[in-house]
C-alpha cells in the first residue's frame, strides 16, 4: 500500500491527485440509504416486500404489487452529532443538522387482466444520502507532520526548485513558498532534496488540529417498471440518474508545542475549499417470487453507477517560521497555472441483494394482513470502484495521466474490500394502525482490519392507513464508526482519527391512493 501511494504521488502533481484519492471513493458507495418512513422503520429490509415507492431503489420488482395509483411525499429531518479520538485526545459535541427529502413521486399500478397479469410504472426522486457533517479532532504528535507529505511529493517527482515553486499550486508549492518545506544542498552546492522545517520527533512535539465541514448529498431520479404474473412472479427494473453534490471546507493546523521560540517554526495553517458536482446513470433489476402463500423470496442486482464529476478546488497556506523567514502566505489563486477545475468519471460498486419475507395471513386484500417479518443480505463490491479519465473536446485522453489512473485504481483495490450488509425488520397491524421496528448492519469497506468501521441502524415507527390515504412516521438512530486521515505518508506509519457519528433520522411519509 505504501509503495502504491508513493507511486501515485510521483505520477502527477498534487493539484490533480488531491481531488481523487482512495479515501474519496466510498462517499457515493458506503452509506445507509434513505427510504420512505415505512422502509426506514424496518431497517430498509424491503427487498422481498414490495408495495412501497422505495422498491425502485432496492428491488424494482416490488412495484409489481401495485394495482392502484399512488402519490407519495417523504420529508425528513436529520440530527447529527460527532465524537472523535485522535492520538488519545477526545472531542465531543460537534453537531450539524438538516432537512432531507425521502422518496417522493408517483406510482401507477394497473388492474389484473383476464390472464392474471398486471404492470406498474413509477417516477420518483430521493435523497439517498446526506453529506451534512462536521468533523473536528486535535492532539499531540511526536512522530510526523503533514509537511512531510509535501517534501515526499517533490522528492518522488524529482522536482527542481522551479517545479517546486510552480507545479503544485494546491499543496507542495504553497508549502515551498511559505517555507514550511525548503530545499537542501549537497556538499557541491547542488540540489539534494527537500526538508520539513517542522520540529517533530527526537523529543519534539507538535499540536495538530483538523476541522472539516461538509455539505450536499447524493440524490437520484428513478423511473421504474414492473410486471406481475398471477400474484406469483414479479419482475422489475429501474433506470436511475444519480446526482451528487458535495462541498467540503477543511482547515488543518500545526503548531509548536514546545517553548523554544527560535527553532524556525511557530505554526502553519492550511485551508481548502472543495466542491464536487456529478451526474450519472445506473440500473437496478429484480425478481420476487411467492414461494408459498406467505413466503416471498427476492433477488436484486444494482449495476455500478457511472458518474461524471466536475471538481473545483481552492487552497491557501500561512506559515510562521519565526527567525527563518517570518510569516508567509500563499494561495492557489496566486498561480496562473493552477487548474482549479478538473473533470473525471467514477464507477461505483455493484450490489447483489438476496431477500426473504414472511407475511402473516397472506391474502390479496392487504387490509386483512396481520404483519410481516423481512430480511435482506446485501453484498457490495467496494474494491470495484474505479476512476476513469475523461476525454477532451477532440475525444482523446491525456497519455501522461494513464499511469496515474492505473496506479490510483490499484490503490483502491488494495485499500478496500467487498462487504456484507444485513437488514431485518417487521410490522404488526392493528387496522388502521401499524407498528414497525427494525435494524441494519453495514460492514466495513476497508481491507485493513486495523481500520474499524461500520454502520449500525435501529429504529421504529407507526403507520396509519384508511380512506385511501396513509401517514407513516419513523425515528431511526444511526451509529457510524469510521476513520479519518489528516494526511498520508509513504515511508512512515500513518496516523488517523477514529470517528463516531450518531444521527437521529426523523422521517415522515404521506401518501394518497386513487
Amino acid at each position: 500500500m505504501r509503495k502504491l501511494l508513493l507511486f501515485i504521488t510521483g505520477c502527477i502533481s498534487f493539484s490533480y491527485s488531491f481531488a481523487q484519492n482512495p479515501d474519496d471513493v466510498i462517499r457515493n458507495a458506503w452509506f445507509v440509504p434513505n427510504g420512505s418512513a415505512r422502509s426506514n422503520a424496518i431497517g430498509g429490509a424491503m427487498g422481498a416486500l414490495g408495495g412501497d415507492v422505495t422498491a425502485s431503489y432496492t428491488n424494482p420488482a416490488g412495484l409489481g404489487f401495485y394495482k392502484t395509483k399512488e402519490v407519495v411525499l417523504s420529508p425528513g429531518f436529520l440530527l447529527n452529532n460527532n465524537k472523535s479520538d485522535f492520538r488519545g485526545t477526545s472531542a465531543n459535541g460537534i453537531n450539524k443538522s438538516g432537512f432531507q427529502l425521502g422518496p417522493t413521486g408517483v406510482v401507477i399500478g394497473g388492474k389484473i387482466d383476464d390472464k392474471g397479469r398486471s404492470s406498474a410504472f413509477s417516477i420518483s426522486f430521493n435523497q439517498l444520502a446526506g453529506y451534512n457533517n462536521k468533523i473536528h479532532y486535535q492532539g499531540l504528535n511526536d512522530t510526523t507532520s503533514y509537511s512531510e507529505h509535501f517534501a515526499e511529493e517533490l522528492v518522488a517527482n524529482g522536482a527542481d526548485t522551479n517545479a517546486a515553486a510552480n507545479n503544485y499550486p494546491f499543496g507542495s508549492s504553497l508549502a515551498y513558498f511559505t517555507y514550511l518545506i525548503d530545499y537542501t544542498l549537497d556538499s557541491s552546492g547542488n540540489l539534494s532534496g527537500y526538508r520539513s522545517l517542522v520540529p517533530v520527533g527526537n523529543g519534539n512535539i507538535i499540536n495538530q488540529q483538523y476541522d472539516e465541514t461538509d455539505g450536499g448529498g447524493l440524490y437520484e431520479i428513478s423511473v421504474g417498471f414492473a410486471s406481475n404474473s398471477k400474484d406469483k412472479l414479479y419482475l422489475g427494473g429501474s433506470i436511475n440518474i444519480p446526482l451528487s453534490f458535495f462541498t467540503q471546507d477543511i482547515t488543518y493546523q500545526e503548531s509548536d508545542a514546545g517553548t523554544d521560540q527560535h527553532n524556525n517554526f511557530s505554526y502553519s495553517v492550511y485551508t481548502q475549499n472543495h466542491s464536487m458536482n456529478g451526474i450519472g446513470i445506473n440500473g437496478r433489476f429484480g425478481i420476487i417470487y411467492n414461494l408459498q402463500n406467505s413466503l416471498r423470496l427476492g433477488f436484486a442486482f444494482h449495476t455500478p453507477s457511472f458518474i461524471s464529476f466536475t471538481d473545483r478546488l481552492d487552497a491557501a497556506m500561512t506559515t510562521n517560521t519565526e527567525d527563518y523567514k517570518g510569516t508567509q502566505t500563499a494561495k492557489s489563486s496566486d498561480f496562473s497555472n493552477a487548474e482549479r477545475e478538473v473533470k473525471y468519471n467514477e464507477i461505483t460498486p455493484y450490489k447483489f441483494i438476496a431477500s426473504a419475507a414472511y407475511v402473516f395471513k397472506e391474502v390479496e386484500n392487504v387490509k386483512l394482513q396481520k404483519g410481516f417479518i423481512s430480511a435482506d443480505i446485501e453484498y457490495v463490491n467496494h474494491r470495484g470502484s474505479r476512476f476513469i479519465q475523461q476525454t477532451n473536446d477532440n475525444g482523446n485522453t491525456d497519455p501522461s495521466l494513464d499511469n496515474y489512473y492505473t496506479s490510483l485504481n490499484d490503490a483502491v483495490k488494495s485499500y478496500y474490500k467487498g462487504a456484507f450488509n444485513f437488514r431485518l425488520g417487521g410490522e404488526l397491524k392493528f387496522s388502521p394502525f401499524a407498528v414497525r421496528f427494525g435494524g441494519a448492519y453495514y460492514g466495513s469497506p476497508y481491507a485493513d482490519k486495523a481500520l474499524k468501521a461500520n454502520n449500525v441502524v435501529v429504529g421504529g415507527g407507526l403507520g396509519y392507513r384508511k380512506y385511501g390515504m396513509f401517514v407513516d412516521i419513523t425515528v431511526n438512530q444511526l451509529i457510524n464508526k469510521d476513520v479519518n486521515f489528516p494526511y498520508r505518508l509513504a515511508d512512515k506509519p500513518n496516523t488517523f482519527a477514529t470517528l463516531k457519528n450518531q444521527r437521529t433520522n426523523i422521517s415522515l411519509t404521506i401518501g394518497v391512493k386513487f
